[in-house]
């Protein structure tokens, strides 16, 4: 099992480039299986989740190389299998993604419930709802929903996607994939907005697809006969990028980042803002994928933040701004209206003194003077991230526990931060090796942790 030391109070400095979206890339992957033409994609980035995704394929049926790092040719060269297997579903639950493509282009699936997470319950309903109204039907058995589509064609519909806690990202992506092979026209109401939804959109439309609307909350699909190849190049990690420019001011650094997708993180940058963080772009536009200035001082002013979906605040930067407020000035509020469950980060950075108190999906912030390091034990991604950057901005050394959670979407995490100055490294550690530091005691001195 390997963890990160962090010895914190290094200053970044240079330059730091934004790796491709996973969440973007996991779905463009997916839309191979509507096509028996080759697609390329650049700029995939080189994640455990990417590399289950490519299993997964595998088993589908997909011929998948890698001419040089960072691009796949995919390709469908046997359709007799669509069984998306537990085994592999439950490491990554955005593997149901391949659910609309495999009904619209075999007219079966059988894919695995992929279940709750640590960061709360994100069950597929709306997914099957809309798929269901595409005239798919679905039953239950062992854990994994069957599915199939009478007449072997699905046709188009008006569907409505709305959820308790807004639209699904997934579950927009797999409809608007299985609908552009639909008999008809199909019309999604209350779609998910994310940028991610917009660059599967494109890939779809180079691919012979005819999708508008993409990035609003209605996108209308015209359901053509068949599928072509395509090349792409995948949009920036938006939620890399913010991570980033946070390690930038949780550290009270200078940092510039570059293929930054700026105009997707307008919420993002907003609060940073308000915080007292100087982001300068290196042009007035902006753009999905610009050059930009990161600089913060001593002083960081509190501020509320309201996760919501896209365009708002993303949920996915929750963790992290916790960890910056909680060395800002004064209280801050932060409300989680996507997931009110994803607080399991508020113990570990507690551990590190960081002053919080939570109250349902709401946790207020106390901001303190500086952060003291500590081990501590990531949760689910984005709270491993939220963990880094504190003891980033700790005083001592942190060893952060359990990254594999951050190896799913932050590539070589650790070595790009170092060659901007962080002093932090990647140990192994003994799977038999206590996580917790030992306790030393001496006489007439209070008992110490000992990392």
């Amino acid at each position: 099992m390997d963890a990160f030391e962090i010895e914190g109070g290094a200053r970044l400095a240079g330059e730091i480039r934004v790796n491709g979206s996973k969440n973007a890339a996991l779905p463009l992957m997916a839309a191979s299986l509507l096509t028996d033409q080759p697609l390329t994609l650049a700029d995939v980035p080189d994640l455990s989740d990417i590399r289950n995704m490519r299993h997964l394929l595998d088993e589908l049926g997909v011929e998948i190389n890698q001419p040089q790092p960072g691009q796949l040719t995919l390709q469908t060269t046997d359709t007799s299998e669509s069984h998306a297997r537990y085994d592999i579903v439950k490491t990554m639950r955005a593997s149901v993604c391949v659910l609309g493509p495999l009904l619209a282009a075999r007219g079966r699936a059988r894919v695995s419930l992929p279940g709750g997470c640590a960061i709360g319950q994100r069950p597929i309903d709306l997914h099957l709802h809309g798929l269901e109204a595409l005239g798919a039907r679905f039953q239950l058995e062992q854990g994994d929903v069957i599915g199939h589509v009478p007449g072997g064609r699905l046709v188009g519909n008006r569907i409505f996607l709305g959820g308790s806690f807004g639209s699904t990202v997934l579950g927009t992506a797999n409809i608007i994939s299985a609908a552009t092979l639909a008999r008809g026209t199909t019309i999604v109401e209350s779609a998910a907005c994310e940028p991610e939804i917009v660059d599967l959109a494109n890939l779809l439309n180079r691919m012979g697809a005819r999708i508008s609307g993409a990035g609003s909350p209605r996108i209308t699909i015209e359901g053509v006969d068949q599928l072509g190849g395509a090349s792409h190049r995948v949009i920036p990690d938006r939620i890399e990028a913010g991570t980033l420019m946070v390690a930038a001011a949780i550290t009270r650094s200078e940092l510039t980042i570059t293929n930054c997708p700026l105009d997707a993180l307008m919420a993002a940058t907003n609060r940073l803002e308000a915080i007292g963080v100087v982001v300068e772009p290196a042009d007035d536009a902006l753009s999905m994928r610009s050059k930009v200035r990161i600089s913060a001082g001593e002083s960081l002013s509190p501020c509320d933040i309201t996760t919501q979906p896209h365009p708002g605040f993303p949920t996915d930067l929750q963790a992290q701004f916790m960890a910056l407020l909680a060395v800002a000035d004064g209280h801050s509020v932060i409300t989680e209206k996507i997931f009110p469950e994803r607080f399991l980060h508020v113990a570990e950075l507690s551990r590190m003194g960081a002053r919080l108190f939570r109250q349902g999906p709401t946790t207020i912030v106390s901001g303190v003077g500086r952060l003291v390091g500590a081990p501590v034990m990531a949760s689910d991604l984005r709270a491993s991230a939220g963990l880094v950057l504190a003891a980033l901005a700790a005083r001592g050394t942190s060893r952060i526990l359990r990254v594999y959670h951050l190896d799913r979407g932050y590539e070589r995490l650790e070595e790009r931060l170092a060659a901007v100055g962080a002093r932090i490294k990647r140990i192994g550690l003994d799977e038999h090796e206590s996580p917790q530091p030992k306790v030393v005691v001496r006489k007439g001195i209070a008992p110490a942790y000992q990392p």
